[in-house]
């Protein structure tokens, strides 16, 4: 799998992840310092929306002119606008209109560079799990030191450091991805609109895919997109630590997602995603600091699992020439409940105490998990596809057989086991 395009894409990914674990909680402490629990929540939602709002024109333009080239633009973009709030804090109170307009440019570009990373995994690896285990551990890793060291550097130096080094990992993600080497596609000349429709019939086709997403506005509208703003303040001086246990849970998920190939994967991620529910019970409940961490290890062990799991699934079973653009709606219906309940987060805390309201967001991911669990697609979905999605009944294939659009690799093969002859 570390072949050398793999390798750069593995590197462009975890430093710019870095970069991007450090934000929450410099957003949280420095934002909040000035602006309170509203400002902090107002910005995160303007990021969000704008992250939304262009998503799906970022699907279309990665798989017009591929996704490395959007994702390179992307980081560009983003090296200006974290420079700029960088200089902003550098002499003092940054504008409050200055931190909404670069969240809403950067929140652009992320829109934009989002599709592209479903899209890359098939062309730079050969087994579309295993990559995605380890991009998801370099993200746990991530999440372990960047919020500590956030946290460290906003109170010894100031945010301005921060978002530098934040300016400077997409500098260096934006040179690692210009050294990639991939096919550029080939397609046939289309209007955007054409393009749309094709990845919205695309994206409805597959039952089990816009199921999820609509359950998934629950999560984002009342988990995880009030947690940040809401916990921060709860949680205060050691919400970094405990951020970096959210992290270390992380990597043993990504870890056990390396090694564990359920035959049914959504419904094995949506069974582990049930320990997610610690993360805002523990919290809600004002527990002390060893439980706050143990809690939020399990609930990052269960988060790394889904993810693996429904990364991989969307990659196996979308074509190729139209998976950028899919993985655009499905990204788009991911994070839109998420903008709207960061955006909640202030006037929630105005009306609810933020130990009640995370009490019932730890509910709610229970009844989130119980919902994945009923829908019949998302428990019968396998590596090779199941019956009923777009209408047409896939062939369902051995379960030690793993597909993946680059190379269709027998799991037995990849153990060392010798390749058994098949009577045709």
């Amino acid at each position: 799998m570390w072949t050398r395009n793999f390798t750069l894409y593995f590197g462009a990914r975890t430093i710019s992840l870095l970069g991007d674990a450090m934000m929450p909680v410099a957003a949280a402490l420095a934002i909040g310092q000035v602006y309170g629990i509203a400002g902090v929540g107002y910005v995160l939602a303007v990021w969000t929306a704008s992250a939304v709002l262009f998503i799906l024109f970022g699907g279309v333009l990665a798989d017009r002119l591929g996704p490395r080239t959007v994702m390179i633009c992307a980081d560009v973009v983003r090296i200006v606008t974290q420079g700029a709030v960088a200089f902003a804090f550098a002499d003092g109170a940054p504008p409050y209109a200055l931190l909404l307009v670069t969240a809403f440019a950067s929140g652009t570009a992320a829109g934009m560079f989002e599709p592209g990373v479903n899209g890359m995994v098939p062309l730079v690896a050969r087994d579309p799990q295993r990559a995605n285990a380890v991009l998801k551990i370099a993200e746990a890793i991530t999440q372990l030191a960047g919020p500590a060291l956030a946290g460290v550097l906003v109170l010894t130096a100031g945010p301005v450091l921060v978002y530098a080094l934040d300016a400077g990992t997409f500098l260096v993600s934006a040179v690692c991805l210009l050294l990639v080497r991939v096919a550029a596609p080939r397609r046939e000349p289309a209007d955007v609109l054409s393009d749309l429709r094709r990845g919205w019939h695309e994206f409805r086709a597959r039952s089990w895919m816009w199921s999820v997403i609509l359950v998934w506005v629950f999560w984002g509208v009342l988990v995880v997109g009030p947690y940040v703003p809401l916990s921060s303040q709860v949680i205060g001086a050691d919400y970094g630590w405990v951020m970096a246990a959210l992290g270390l849970g992380t990597v043993a998920g990504g870890l056990i997602a390396i090694r564990l190939r359920p035959r049914r994967p959504l419904a094995a991620g949506a069974v582990a995603l049930s320990g997610y529910v610690a993360v805002p019970l523990t919290v809600a409940l004002g527990s002390p600091l060893p439980v706050l961490m143990a809690g939020h290890v399990l609930g990052g062990c269960a988060w790394a699992f889904w993810s693996v799991m429904w990364s991989t699934s969307v990659q196996t079973q979308v074509a190729p020439d139209v998976l950028n653009r899919v993985s655009a709606y499905q990204v788009a219906g991911s994070v839109a409940g998420m903008a709207v309940g960061q955006a909640l987060a202030g006037p929630a805390a105005l009306l609810v105490e933020p130990r009640t309201f995370l009490l019932g967001s730890a509910t709610v991911a229970g009844g989130v998990v119980a919902a994945l669990l009923l829908i019949r697609p998302v428990r019968a979905l396998g590596h090779g596809g199941v019956p009923g999605t777009g209408g047409k009944r896939v062939a369902r294939r051995p379960s030690r057989l793993f597909y993946s659009p680059a190379a269709r690799v027998p799991t037995r093969e990849r153990r060392g086991f010798p390749r058994r002859r098949r009577a045709r």
